[in-house]
């Protein structure tokens, strides 16, 4: 649409969505010179308007100032506001977040394409500039990259245009309305407009200006919009290039292409003729090295525009990766191979600037997506800035390019199915609109390798305008297939998507699709809800790799937390999440479900997802090791096997080796060790592929496979968990049971029980006491999110009042020459029937076995966790430990532990999850030791082959449960040590009701025992 004169009314009229906007176009360069296109130069062509502008807000449409744009109009006393950034992260209105429901549920009572009025806020925008001397002779035009949600554009009091649609770029011609000397560019941004109803994604909701703003010109010969395609011949090794160009106009040029491999050598080309403004030119370029995320080998295509007399006029350097991607005998084929995608849907976000993120901060994403063995992403939920997709291209990893559409609150409400009002649906006054955001993403995109599926957006529902965009997408590129899941919920548009997706399907669930004659091949674009401790059980949908060839794979919600940098009443940085800036309606802290934090730190989650996303798998045995290439095309020269040999974690030899495992292969390789056969104790045979020289992503040395095996090695004579000798008896050794309490006592130690509390209340150690507060049986655990989510503290918060208090029915004490043992009964008020013991038994060296018995009951809901819990000060303040880490894991997120020895203060063994909660756990415990700053403290050693559960914690699992927030716990005064004989695992299928899987859950009513010893922690030697 054109027209000289804006209107308010187009916000709400679903038939206006651009008014004088440009056509979308390919994101190529193009410069003067090949030597400045060739190194990537910065465009003289461009010119930044980024930084201060003038600015005004209005909470409404009533309160803006009306006439800012004309020229007479002072904009002298209005404050600033950095451009690019969002209006409500500069002290301008708040920020709101909101997962479903559209923000405005509740307060506006509007329906699509309605708006809401008295909320509509609006930022008055004014930037003063003067034309630059390299675009005087020619046409100028302006480029907003993105703008949130609708703006309009005058230049020197002129009308210029109109846009929605906040994550595609909007560019208008102002070269009707230059002048000479001092611009006055003027935007007014809406929050609000007929597109807010198609932008109901799960983020904050923002507005602004919040991508890069410039001024451009073009050449007198310009190559308006570019296609390159670089396909393979139907042996997956040969090059076809072809170059559509469609020029700014229809004057004569000769085009000329070359084709360049990476190192600059001319591999092929062509030349020809613009006719009517089109050019269309291909060349043959042999055999070529095919571009995958393992090897993302980038061509360059080098387009030189001359005029008539020859003269070079634009020089354009476009990368190209020559690949095909294909369905073919219903599976999806990246060069031949069935391709598996390991992958994570991704905000934009930085917790300072929201979705306004640097390059700093896109290359630290990608690096860290490489290192964690991530291949692929989806942009859920809108296309991106231009230079990610450049990113993946150049490091290697795949996209769903998904399209700026979610409507998710026009349908589904409260987790209920009710689209009596959605939109698009089969509404053909939405046609348009939906359709020009999908126009726009792949005009723009189309020329990146990277890019494999394009989606028709996100959570929408279904409907003939989606099934109409999933058709332009398959004619107007038909080398990428089409992705939608919402398919799922209405099987007449099943023809949306070339594949089944689904989101939050349970393991059995998509087995239970593919054994039944499915028609297509399966991804799950959402799985793994990564909400606070999560991502417990992603091993089962891993397995799924290997058994049902249609399953292609997944992509985790999601990779970073959305949470932005507040303060609280003391001034002090917080990470704060929804309701904490008094937003509502609001969906509070469900935008925290990051395998990275909003700071962009790693998580413990990612532990376990860089190990089941290996492409490589190293199956150690004894004295070998299996190694199991899963890459389509790499195979393993450039990583080198490095092997060690650890005895009770301390590594006894190391040793490295040449291997060459073609894709798809796998080899068994022998290992020379030494001989331990006459070193009784447990081994670790741990193995790892690194990198032999540095990459991209990685320095030289690092690891990208790893893999371990544990044995154990007995001593002659003696059987695994035999009886140990008696400890010879001690003159010093003493019992004392009096009226209250029963005194233990031996060289440099003494322990006391008290009768009257039912509990070991002291263990002194050279003087120094340990227990700061008294053991006692424990069941709960700070609910996780996920626990939250399946409403754990309503169905078993029985243990949760268990674990606050209990009686003590019996105390007794048997004594023996060298040992004293102290029993304490409990009871409970949940069921007569549940019964607990915890036994001391004080050896003469001052060593204590303690072991716990529970006696379940049934009919009570499962059990948390079956722990010891006590209290330690502070002061002992370091740990160290022997256990399955270094990150913290469950018994449903453990895959990527590893058996060794590592050391962290207790204040870093809590993960920061953004609400606190149950966290810091390590399975398979051997030992551990809690000490002070002079290495003085207690030691926890596991009985032989019963490895322990253990969390150390400045905090109780109470204090955890109370505090919405880390500022909100207390200060640290203690060192919280629990010892478990097991915990439930952490679940992860979703975050609001998909139980932990049964394996990883404690039935009530059976039995379990499991002992402990503590003994003196002292300095080392």
């Amino acid at each position: 649409m054109s027209g000289n004169e804006p209107n308010l009314d187009w916000l709400s009229d679903v038939s206006v969505f651009k008014v004088n906007r440009l056509e979308a176009h390919s994101d190529h360069r193009y410069y003067k010179t090949m030597e400045e296109a060739e190194r990537q130069a910065p465009m003289a062509l461009r010119h930044s308007l980024n930084g201060d502008w003038k600015f005004s807000y209005a909470v409404n449409v009533a309160a803006r100032v009306q006439d800012f744009y004309k020229t007479e109009y002072d904009t002298s006393g209005w404050g600033d506001i950095q451009v690019p950034g969002h209006i409500q992260l500069q002290g301008y209105g708040r920020p709101q977040y909101a997962n479903t429901m559209y923000p405005w549920d509740g307060l506006d009572a509007v329906r699509p394409p309605e708006i809401p009025v008295s909320s509509n806020t609006v930022g008055s925008y004014v930037k003063f500039f003067e034309v630059p001397a390299t675009m005087e002779q020619g046409p100028v035009f302006i480029s907003f990259q993105g703008v949130e949600a609708a703006c309009y554009v005058w230049l020197n009091g002129h009308f210029v245009g109109y846009s929605e649609d906040s994550f595609t770029p909007a560019e208008f011609d102002l070269t009707p309305y230059l002048q000479e000397g001092a611009n006055k560019l003027a935007v007014e941004v809406y929050q609000r407009c007929t597109g807010s109803w198609l932008e109901d994604q799960d983020f904050w909701r923002f507005s602004g200006i919040f991508r890069e703003v410039y001024l451009y010109t073009v050449p007198e010969l310009h190559v308006q919009d570019l296609r390159i395609q670089a396909g393979l011949d139907a042996s997956y090794e040969k090059g076809k290039l072809t170059a559509e160009l469609r020029m700014a106009t229809e004057a004569e040029a000769v085009i000329r292409v070359e084709l360049k491999d990476a190192a600059g050598a001319v591999v092929a080309e062509a030349e020809g003729r613009a006719v009517a403004g089109k050019a269309d030119l291909s060349v043959e370029a042999g055999k070529v090295f095919p571009w995958s995320a393992e090897n993302p080998y980038l061509y360059n295509v080098c387009i030189s525009v001359y005029n008539s007399q020859g003269e070079l006029v634009e020089a354009i350097v476009q990368r190209a990766g020559f690949r095909t991607f294909e369905l073919k005998d219903k599976l999806m084929l990246l060069n031949g191979k069935r391709i598996m995608f390991k992958g994570v849907n991704r905000h934009e976000f930085n917790p300072r600037t929201g979705r306004n993120i640097s390059r700093e901060d896109m290359i630290k994403d990608i690096i860290i997506l490489k290192q964690n063995n991530i291949n692929a992403v989806r942009t859920s939920h809108y296309p991106n800035q231009t230079l990610w997709y450049e990113l993946c291209d150049e490091y290697g990893v795949y996209v769903i390019d998904e399209m700026n559409l979610e409507s998710h609150g026009s349908w589904q409400k409260m987790g209920a199915v009710e689209p009596s009002w959605n939109v698009p649906g089969d509404k053909p006054e939405w046609e348009g609109i939906v359709m020009d955001r999908a126009v726009s993403m792949l005009e723009r995109d189309k020329n990146h390798p990277s890019i494999l599926i394009w989606s028709c957006g996100n959570e929408s529902y279904a409907g003939e305008v989606i099934l109409k965009v999933s058709h332009y997408f398959r004619k107007s590129d038909p080398g990428r297939l089409v992705h939608y899941e919402g398919v799922f919920h209405n099987r007449k548009y099943n023809d949306s998507s070339d594949m089944e997706s689904r989101m939050y399907a349970k393991p059995a669930d998509i087995v239970e699709y593919l054994e039944n004659q499915p028609d297509k091949p399966y991804i799950s674009c959402e799985y793994m809800h990564a909400m606070g401790n999560s991502v417990g059980g992603l091993h089962k949908y891993i397995e799924l790799e290997s058994r049902y060839p249609l399953y292609q794979g997944g992509f985790i919600w999601d990779y970073i937390d959305q949470a932005l940098v507040a303060k609280n009443r003391y001034g002090e940085e917080y990470l704060a999440y929804g309701g904490d800036f008094d937003d509502r309606p609001t969906d509070y802290s469900f935008c925290g479900n990051g395998i990275v934090f909003a700071d962009r730190t790693i998580t413990p989650k990612m532990q376990e997802v860089n190990f089941l996303y290996q492409n490589i798998r190293l199956v150690p045995e004894r004295d070998a090791v299996t190694v199991i290439n899963g890459n389509l095309f790499e195979g393993t020269e450039r990583l080198l096997l490095e092997f060690r040999l650890l005895r009770e974690g301390r590594e006894i030899f190391k040793g490295q080796k040449e291997i060459h495992v073609a894709a798809q292969e796998e080899a068994r390789i022998a290992l020379e060790l030494p001989d331990v056969s006459a070193a009784p104790g447990e081994y670790t045979l741990a193995v790892g592929l690194v990198l032999k020289e540095a990459e991209l992503w990685a320095e030289r040395g690092f690891e990208t496979a790893y893999g371990e095996h544990v044995f154990r090695v007995e001593a002659a004579g003696i059987t695994a968990g035999g009886e140990a000798a008696l400890l010879p008896a001690a003159a010093e050794f003493g019992v004392i049971e009096g009226d209250v309490n029963i005194g233990v006592s031996g060289r440099g130690f003494t322990a006391l029980f008290s009768k009257q509390a039912g509990s070991l209340v002291s263990l002194c150690y050279g003087g120094r006491e340990m227990i700061a507060t008294p053991p006692v049986p424990l069941f709960w655990r700070a609910t996780t999110d996920n626990d939250k989510g399946t409403a754990l503290g309503y169905h078993a918060g029985g243990w949760f009042a268990a674990s606050l208090a209990r009686q003590c029915t019996a105390v007794s004490l048997h004594t023996e020459a060298d040992r004293a043992t102290v029993s304490f009964d409990y009871a409970f008020s949940i069921s007569s029937e549940l019964k607990t013991r915890i036994e001391y038994t004080v050896h003469a060296d001052g060593s204590v076995r303690v072991r716990m018995v529970y006696d379940g009951a049934d009919g009570l809901p499962d059990v948390p966790v079956v722990a010891v819990s006590f209290r330690m000060s502070a002061d002992y303040e370091a740990s160290e430990w022997y256990a399955r880490g270094p990150e913290e894991n469950y018994s449903d997120r453990a895959y990527g532990a590893r058996l060794i020895r590592f050391r962290r203060k207790v204040t870093e063994l809590p993960s920061p999850y953004l609400v606190p909660q149950e966290s810091g756990n390590r399975t398979g415990v051997r030992e551990v030791s809690i000490t002070d700053s002079r290495g003085y403290g207690l030691q926890v050693q596991a009985a032989a082959g019963q490895p322990l559960e253990c969390t150390l914690s400045p905090y109780t699992a109470f204090e955890l449960e109370q505090a919405a927030h880390a500022y909100e716990l207390p200060q640290v005064h203690y060192t919280v040590v629990t010892l478990a004989a097991e915990q439930m695992g952490v679940g992860g299928d979703d975050s609001w009701g998909a139980p932990v899987h049964p394996e990883y859950r404690i039935a009530a009513g059976q039995q379990l025992e499991f002992e402990f010893t503590l003994t003196a922690a002292l300095p080392e030697a």
